[in-house]
């Protein structure tokens, strides 16, 4: 499962160069200089993962390197604030996720608008989030978890970081109250989990070889059936908890605002 995924990736990677980068532009031939790809999360990541799998195939297939960014920090907003600021000229893209491009807009105030200063350049991944625990956790599987959890309201702390939306949900269906400690990114919240620095984190099946190693525990995936990968992980639906999630990632760009450049000079796949 591991080599497919990463098989699939590489050939999202293509796909989505190959629609959205191969275009002739008017004055020139797109891209002639090497392009920044954003990533609004730490590095070591799942999102960091799948950023540096799609830069290499692009790579490939446009004869330029991919420059990647990590610029990391509230909840992804950072980083999109750096696309937002960037010439609209297809040279700075970010890869985003529902919290960076939908929630964020929804609950905080933000210096740029995700509707009119965005738009999408191409879809790339979607994956299964898993609910992740420190290996001292007590609990034996999800149902016992949701009966410490609700016994220990005060003290359980969950790292939020990409999914930190998820995390609230899991909060309100299991009865339980959180403390929920900011990341910028998975790989700093999974090196705390394993300490044992902090309670629970949920995140993508990168994960599951940390778990395989005794590490830390796998309790419950956000898909309606078990992973291939995992059998013996249960979906939340499988115990009454309806958070049946896949979260995808995609690219986009900063809207280009003069008619040379919106009407002539992009690339055709881009202009929606």
């Amino acid at each position: 499962m591991k080599f497919a995924r990463r098989n699939s990736l590489r050939c999202a990677g293509a796909a989505a160069a190959a629609r959205a980068f191969s275009q002739v532009t008017t004055a020139q031939t797109y891209p002639s200089r090497p392009i920044t790809m954003i990533v609004p999360f730490a590095a070591g990541g799942g999102y960091d993962l799948v950023g540096r799998i799609m830069a290499e195939r692009m790579r490939v297939s446009l004869g330029q390197s991919i420059i990647i960014e990590n610029v990391s920090g509230a909840n992804g907003s950072i980083g999109v604030g750096r696309v937002a600021r960037a010439k609209p000229d297809g040279y700075t893209i970010d890869l985003g996720q529902i919290n960076t491009h939908v929630m964020n807009g929804a609950f905080y105030s933000l210096r740029y608008d995700l509707v009119s200063d965005f738009e999408p350049i191409s879809p790339i991944v979607t994956t299964p989030v898993i609910l992740y625990a420190r290996k001292t956790m007590p609990a034996n599987n999800i149902k016992e978890l949701v009966a410490w959890l609700k016994a220990n309201t005060a003290t359980v702390g969950i790292a939020s970081s990409s999914m930190h939306v998820f995390s609230v949900s899991l909060q309100k269906e299991a009865g339980a109250h959180f403390q929920f400690a900011p990341y910028r990114g998975g790989a700093p919240a999974i090196q705390d989990l394993m300490a044992g620095q902090i309670d629970l984190f949920l995140d993508s099946p990168l994960q599951l070889c940390l778990v395989r190693a005794g590490s830390i525990k796998a309790y419950a995936v956000t898909v309606h059936t078990r992973l291939a990968a995992a059998p013996d992980i249960p979906s939340f639906d499988e115990v009454g908890l309806p958070l049946s999630i896949l979260p995808g990632t995609g690219f986009s760009r900063q809207r280009a605002r003069q008619k040379t450049l919106s009407a002539n000079s992009m690339p055709r796949s881009w202009r929606h």
